[in-house]
Order: structure tokens, then C-alpha cells, then sequence
């Protein structure tokens, strides 16, 4: 009963106050803060699944643009095509639609993780860069799904409740697999992968697991965005959108989830933030700014804000030194 209650006990307590969060949601902010909230929450998850293999199995993909592409348009193409096809409850056919686009952008990850994951640095940059475009380019040219014109009508089922229930999974599903046998051999995979050869660890197989896992939560942000801007088009998911993802990492710290969070919230409100300037002075000063501080703090903060750090460790350390004092 014990061992029941620690598994399953916060996972309950966090959907219950998801729950109560969603209910007061729409009473406490106007739509402007609601849907900053909700990137927010989808940017979170894009960077916590690509830390996962940027910062603690130490490769370096660029495409994870390309995995939300997939997991977006399969989980939206089901919902405006088959919009009751598990049964009258929305909210379960939004849950298995998601989870079906999840796992179509994880099919997708161990098809390019498979082959290419035998490569190192810029040459499996290069081929995740071309993995997303290639995804992106058959979108512009598949009708069913819109085409160049784009996905229109999709049901707009994404919530606070459902987008902060996917963040939690998604962090929780990386901590108890970092905290796991599985966890040290990614960090042994990142640390010196000869080293972690000659002792036994199959670098290749733990290299496709973490690419997987990634692209799986990677589609599931791609379902949650998509059910909340009711449209997709293939421009969504440039390249430029993986560069996003791979800052919010490196600016957060590689291997650090706290971090990925912190920076995933910094990079999606502070563009926001800088808008009251643009207004004043009438010249669009936002991107250079905001340029500019990201600069600054990886000048000042090369390793990252949290480095490999988590909140907890932060705490404890902050903790241990007021006592000394």
C-alpha cells in the first residue's frame, strides 16, 4: 500500500489540482495571458524531450521541429476526419489522438535515430536539420492534410488542464528515467561513449531510446499546439522553430530539466514582454533585444542558467550555506 501511494500518490494530486487550475483559469486571465500560458507549457515540453538527448545522452539534433510536424498533423488529421471515432467523450478522443501522434513522431524518430545515430556532432546536426525539412516539405505537397493552404477546422480541445498534465508527464517520465539503470547509461553514453562501449553499454540502442522518447513528447506538444491554434501549415515548423527549441536547452543548462523550464518560459514571454517598447517608440526594437540578452547571459552564464543543476540542488545548496552562516 505504501509502495502504491508514493507511485501513484503525486500523480493524482497533481490532476487534481490541473483540474482546479483549469476551472479558474478563464476566470482569473483574459485570452492574451491564457494563451501565453499555453505556449509556455508547449515550449516546456520541446525542450525538456530535446534535453534529453542534447544534454543527457550529449548528441546534437536540430529537427525537432520535424517530430512536432508529425505529431501535430496525425493527431489533428484524426480529430477533424474522425472526430468521434473512440467514442462520444472529447476528452478521450483528444487523449488517444495525442497519444497517436506521439507515437507516429516516435516511429518517426527511431526511422532517422536508427541510421543516423551512428554519427557524431555536426554530422547528425546536419541530419536532423534535413529530416525536419524533408518532413516539412511533404506536408506542402500532401492534400489531405491541406497542403501549402494549411490544416483548417481543428478542434480546439487543448486546455491549462491537459497542457500542464503533459508537462508533468513529460518531466516526470525524464526524472524517473534519469534516476534509473537507463538514466546512467545515457550519462555514460555523454561523458566518453569508447569508455561506456568497453564496458558493456550498447551506446547505439541507448542513442535510438533517448531519440524515441524525445520525439514522442516532442509530438505530443505538436498535438496540444495544434488543438489550440485550430490551424497548422507546414511554415510552423521550420527550422528556425528547432533553433528555438535547441536554445531554450543551452540557455537552461544541458542537462538540466528545471532549467529547460525556466528557459522555455523566458524565451516565450520575453519577446512579449519587450512589445510596450515597440509601441513607444514605434521601431521594432523586440528581436534585437531580445538577441542581444540572450547573448548576454551566455556570455555571463556559459554553462547555462541552472548548468546541470536541478531546483532541488539549487535549494539545498542555498539551504546549506544560511546554515553555515
Amino acid at each position: 500500500m505504501h509502495t502504491i501511494r508514493r507511485t501513484f500518490g503525486l500523480p493524482l494530486l497533481m490532476l487534481v489540482v490541473f483540474g482546479v487550475l483549469d476551472w479558474f483559469f478563464p476566470k482569473m486571465f483574459d485570452l492574451y495571458i491564457q494563451t501565453l500560458i499555453i505556449y509556455c507549457g508547449i515550449n516546456m515540453i520541446l525542450a525538456v524531450s530535446l534535453n534529453l538527448v542534447n544534454g543527457f545522452t550529449g548528441q546534437f539534433s536540430i529537427g525537432h521541429a520535424g517530430f512536432m510536424a508529425v505529431g501535430a498533423y496525425i493527431s489533428a488529421f484524426l480529430s477533424v476526419s474522425f472526430p468521434n471515432w473512440a467514442g462520444p467523450f472529447i476528452n478521450l478522443n483528444f487523449f488517444l489522438n495525442t497519444v497517436i501522434g506521439g507515437l507516429f513522431a516516435a516511429v518517426a524518430g527511431y526511422c532517422v535515430g536508427l541510421p543516423s545515430l551512428r554519427l557524431k556532432g555536426d554530422y547528425l546536426a546536419i541530419v536532423t536539420l534535413g529530416f525536419g525539412e524533408i518532413i516539412r516539405v511533404l506536408l506542402l505537397n500532401v492534400d489531405a492534410v491541406g497542403g501549402a493552404r494549411g490544416l483548417y477546422g481543428i478542434p480546439k480541445y487543448s486546455t491549462l488542464f491537459w497542457t500542464l498534465t503533459w508537462v508533468f508527464i513529460c518531466c516526470f517520465t525524464i526524472v524517473r528515467l534519469m534516476r534509473s539503470t537507463h538514466g546512467r547509461a545515457f550519462l555514460a553514453v555523454r561523458e566518453d561513449e569508447i569508455a561506456a562501449e568497453a564496458v558493456g553499454i550498447p551506446t547505439t540502442r541507448y542513442k535510438v531510446i533517448a531519440f524515441v522518447i524525445s520525439a514522442f513528447f516532442a509530438g505530443i506538444a505538436g498535438s496540444i499546439f495544434a488543438h489550440f491554434l485550430s490551424y497548422l501549415n507546414p511554415s510552423i515548423f521550420t527550422f528556425l522553430k528547432s533553433f528555438d527549441v535547441v536554445v531554450m536547452v543551452v540557455l537552461g543548462g544541458m542537462g538540466s530539466i528545471s532549467g529547460s523550464c525556466v528557459a522555455a518560459i523566458l524565451i516565450t514571454l520575453l519577446p512579449e514582454a519587450l512589445r510596450p517598447l515597440q509601441e513607444i517608440t514605434k521601431i521594432d526594437f523586440r528581436m534585437i533585444l531580445y538577441s542581444l540578452t540572450l547573448i548576454v547571459l551566455m556570455l555571463t552564464k556559459p554553462q547555462g542558467l541552472f548548468g546541470s543543476l536541478e531546483i532541488s540542488d539549487l535549494w539545498k545548496k542555498y539551504v546549506r550555506r544560511s546554515a553555515s552562516n
